[in-house]
Protein backbone atom coordinates (compact mmCIF):
# COMPACT_ATOMS: atom_id res chain seq x y z
CA UNK A 1 0.00 0.00 0.00
CA UNK A 2 1.71 3.45 -0.89
CA UNK A 3 2.38 5.62 1.81
CA UNK A 4 0.02 8.49 2.65
CA UNK A 5 1.66 12.35 2.11
CA UNK A 6 3.14 13.54 4.92
CA UNK A 7 2.00 16.78 5.95
CA UNK A 8 5.18 17.40 7.56
CA UNK A 9 7.57 16.55 4.98
CA UNK A 10 8.66 20.70 3.65
CA UNK A 11 8.82 20.03 0.12
CA UNK A 12 4.99 19.55 0.23
CA UNK A 13 4.39 22.22 2.57
CA UNK A 14 6.13 25.15 0.52
CA UNK A 15 3.66 23.89 -2.25
CA UNK A 16 0.69 26.04 -2.41
CA UNK A 17 -1.82 26.09 -5.45
CA UNK A 18 -4.69 27.62 -3.50
CA UNK A 19 -6.04 30.76 -5.67
CA UNK A 20 -4.39 34.41 -4.13
CA UNK A 21 -6.61 37.06 -4.09
CA UNK A 22 -7.09 39.18 -7.20
CA UNK A 23 -5.71 42.41 -5.13
CA UNK A 24 -2.88 40.94 -3.67
CA UNK A 25 0.05 43.05 -4.15
CA UNK A 26 4.21 42.46 -3.01
CA UNK A 27 4.76 43.36 1.14
CA UNK A 28 0.75 42.61 1.83
CA UNK A 29 -2.13 40.24 1.25
CA UNK A 30 -4.72 42.56 2.13
CA UNK A 31 -4.21 45.90 1.00
CA UNK A 32 -5.59 46.06 -2.31
CA UNK A 33 -3.19 47.65 -5.27
CA UNK A 34 -5.48 51.05 -5.05
CA UNK A 35 -4.31 51.96 -2.02
CA UNK A 36 -0.83 51.01 -2.32
CA UNK A 37 -0.58 54.28 -4.90
CA UNK A 38 -0.11 57.47 -3.94
CA UNK A 39 -2.06 60.58 -5.38
CA UNK A 40 -0.06 62.64 -7.23
CA UNK A 41 1.39 65.89 -5.42
CA UNK A 42 -1.01 68.88 -7.02
CA UNK A 43 1.51 71.15 -9.36
CA UNK A 44 2.52 74.77 -7.64
CA UNK A 45 2.49 77.89 -9.40
CA UNK A 46 5.92 78.56 -9.81
CA UNK A 47 6.84 80.32 -12.34
CA UNK A 48 3.09 81.36 -13.18
CA UNK A 49 3.13 83.39 -10.04
CA UNK A 50 4.00 86.37 -12.22
CA UNK A 51 1.08 86.63 -13.76
CA UNK A 52 -0.65 86.95 -10.36
CA UNK A 53 1.97 89.47 -9.62
CA UNK A 54 0.77 91.28 -12.45
CA UNK A 55 -2.59 91.59 -10.94
CA UNK A 56 -1.12 92.72 -7.50
CA UNK A 57 1.22 95.49 -10.09
CA UNK A 58 -2.22 96.77 -12.05
CA UNK A 59 -3.97 97.10 -8.10
CA UNK A 60 -0.66 99.00 -6.71
CA UNK A 61 -0.74 101.10 -10.25
CA UNK A 62 -4.51 101.97 -9.75
CA UNK A 63 -4.37 102.99 -6.18
CA UNK A 64 -1.69 105.27 -6.18
CA UNK A 65 -2.67 106.36 -9.10
CA UNK A 66 -5.88 107.46 -7.92
CA UNK A 67 -5.17 108.71 -4.73
CA UNK A 68 -2.84 110.97 -6.18
CA UNK A 69 -5.92 112.45 -8.21
CA UNK A 70 -7.36 112.70 -4.83
CA UNK A 71 -4.40 114.29 -3.23
CA UNK A 72 -4.41 116.89 -6.64
CA UNK A 73 -7.96 117.99 -7.34
CA UNK A 74 -9.75 117.27 -3.71
CA UNK A 75 -9.55 119.59 -0.56
CA UNK A 76 -8.59 117.77 2.90
CA UNK A 77 -12.38 117.02 4.21
CA UNK A 78 -14.63 118.49 1.72
CA UNK A 79 -16.92 116.08 0.24
CA UNK A 80 -17.55 116.43 -3.21
CA UNK A 81 -20.79 114.44 -4.25
CA UNK A 82 -20.47 111.67 -6.82
CA UNK A 83 -23.65 110.22 -6.39
CA UNK A 84 -26.21 111.55 -4.11
CA UNK A 85 -27.07 110.91 -1.12
CA UNK A 86 -24.57 107.32 -1.45
CA UNK A 87 -21.40 108.50 -2.61
CA UNK A 88 -18.72 111.60 -1.97
CA UNK A 89 -15.03 111.96 -2.98
CA UNK A 90 -14.09 113.05 0.00
CA UNK A 91 -10.11 113.64 1.46
CA UNK A 92 -9.02 112.16 4.43
CA UNK A 93 -5.69 110.57 5.67
CA UNK A 94 -5.52 107.76 7.85
CA UNK A 95 -2.59 107.32 10.26
CA UNK A 96 -3.93 103.86 11.56
CA UNK A 97 -5.10 101.18 10.45
CA UNK A 98 -8.70 100.03 9.20
CA UNK A 99 -11.45 102.00 10.65
CA UNK A 100 -8.56 104.43 12.13
CA UNK A 101 -7.31 101.63 14.51
CA UNK A 102 -4.93 103.83 16.69
CA UNK A 103 -4.53 106.54 14.97
CA UNK A 104 -4.56 108.91 17.84
CA UNK A 105 -0.82 107.55 18.64
CA UNK A 106 1.98 109.15 18.82
CA UNK A 107 3.66 108.40 15.59
CA UNK A 108 4.80 104.41 16.55
CA UNK A 109 2.02 102.72 14.69
CA UNK A 110 3.12 103.99 11.75
CA UNK A 111 5.93 102.01 11.62
CA UNK A 112 4.38 98.93 13.52
CA UNK A 113 1.46 98.63 10.79
CA UNK A 114 4.40 99.19 8.13
CA UNK A 115 6.70 96.15 9.17
CA UNK A 116 3.22 94.42 9.68
CA UNK A 117 2.50 95.19 5.98
CA UNK A 118 5.87 94.15 5.10
CA UNK A 119 5.86 90.79 6.62
CA UNK A 120 2.14 89.91 5.41
CA UNK A 121 3.43 91.05 1.33
CA UNK A 122 6.07 89.01 1.40
CA UNK A 123 4.63 85.54 2.88
CA UNK A 124 2.14 86.36 0.23
CA UNK A 125 5.42 86.56 -2.48
CA UNK A 126 6.62 83.25 -1.58
CA UNK A 127 2.68 81.70 -1.12
CA UNK A 128 1.66 82.49 -4.52
CA UNK A 129 4.56 80.26 -5.70
CA UNK A 130 3.26 77.31 -3.66
CA UNK A 131 -0.02 77.77 -3.49
CA UNK A 132 -1.36 75.01 -6.22
CA UNK A 133 -1.83 75.78 -9.68
CA UNK A 134 -5.27 74.68 -10.26
CA UNK A 135 -6.11 76.74 -7.32
CA UNK A 136 -7.08 80.09 -9.42
CA UNK A 137 -9.59 81.74 -6.98
CA UNK A 138 -6.99 81.20 -4.54
CA UNK A 139 -4.47 83.14 -6.12
CA UNK A 140 -6.80 85.52 -7.56
CA UNK A 141 -7.41 86.57 -3.65
CA UNK A 142 -3.62 86.40 -2.54
CA UNK A 143 -2.77 88.60 -5.56
CA UNK A 144 -5.58 91.32 -4.59
CA UNK A 145 -4.63 91.12 -1.11
CA UNK A 146 -1.11 91.36 -2.27
CA UNK A 147 -1.91 94.74 -4.26
CA UNK A 148 -3.49 96.26 -1.73
CA UNK A 149 -1.03 95.54 1.21
CA UNK A 150 1.66 97.56 -0.99
CA UNK A 151 -0.28 99.97 -1.73
CA UNK A 152 -1.71 101.02 1.66
CA UNK A 153 2.25 100.58 2.58
CA UNK A 154 3.91 102.90 0.20
CA UNK A 155 1.87 105.60 1.71
CA UNK A 156 2.90 104.89 5.03
CA UNK A 157 6.29 104.78 3.99
CA UNK A 158 5.79 107.87 1.67
CA UNK A 159 3.62 109.57 3.93
CA UNK A 160 3.52 108.21 7.31
CA UNK A 161 -0.18 108.25 6.75
CA UNK A 162 -2.56 106.13 4.44
CA UNK A 163 -4.74 108.63 1.67
CA UNK A 164 -8.42 107.92 1.98
CA UNK A 165 -10.90 109.47 -0.47
CA UNK A 166 -14.28 106.98 -1.23
CA UNK A 167 -16.66 108.18 1.15
CA UNK A 168 -19.87 105.91 1.63
CA UNK A 169 -22.74 107.02 3.49
CA UNK A 170 -26.73 107.80 3.27
CA UNK A 171 -27.40 111.18 3.95
CA UNK A 172 -26.22 112.86 6.80
CA UNK A 173 -27.51 109.74 8.93
CA UNK A 174 -24.77 107.01 8.22
CA UNK A 175 -21.20 107.39 7.16
CA UNK A 176 -18.95 104.61 6.44
CA UNK A 177 -15.35 105.12 7.04
CA UNK A 178 -13.80 106.62 4.22
CA UNK A 179 -11.40 104.46 2.01
CA UNK A 180 -9.49 103.87 -1.31
CA UNK A 181 -8.93 101.01 -3.73
CA UNK A 182 -6.20 99.20 -1.95
CA UNK A 183 -8.90 98.75 0.74
CA UNK A 184 -11.00 97.30 -1.91
CA UNK A 185 -8.85 95.10 -3.23
CA UNK A 186 -8.08 93.63 0.36
CA UNK A 187 -11.68 92.98 1.12
CA UNK A 188 -12.61 91.52 -2.08
CA UNK A 189 -9.49 89.36 -1.83
CA UNK A 190 -9.95 88.20 1.79
CA UNK A 191 -13.49 87.77 0.79
CA UNK A 192 -12.53 85.48 -2.64
CA UNK A 193 -9.78 83.77 -0.14
CA UNK A 194 -12.74 82.69 2.62
CA UNK A 195 -15.09 81.09 -0.23
CA UNK A 196 -12.03 78.59 -1.48
CA UNK A 197 -11.49 77.88 1.95
CA UNK A 198 -14.83 76.53 3.05
CA UNK A 199 -15.83 75.37 -0.75
CA UNK A 200 -12.84 74.44 -2.98
CA UNK A 201 -9.81 73.75 -0.93
CA UNK A 202 -11.21 70.00 0.77
CA UNK A 203 -12.49 69.24 -3.06
CA UNK A 204 -8.76 69.56 -3.82
CA UNK A 205 -7.46 67.59 -0.96
CA UNK A 206 -9.72 64.56 -1.17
Amino acid sequence: MPNSPNSDDPKLANTDNSPKPAHVTTGSLTTPKSRLTKAPKTAANGRRAFMWYLLSLAVIILDQWTKWLAETKLTFLEPIPVIEPFLNWTLAYNYGAAFSFLADQSGWQKWFFAILALAMSLFLIVYLIKAPRNAKLLSLGLALVLGGAIGNLIDRLRLGKVVDFIHVHYADVWHYPIFNIADIAICIGVAIIVIDMIFLEGKRNA
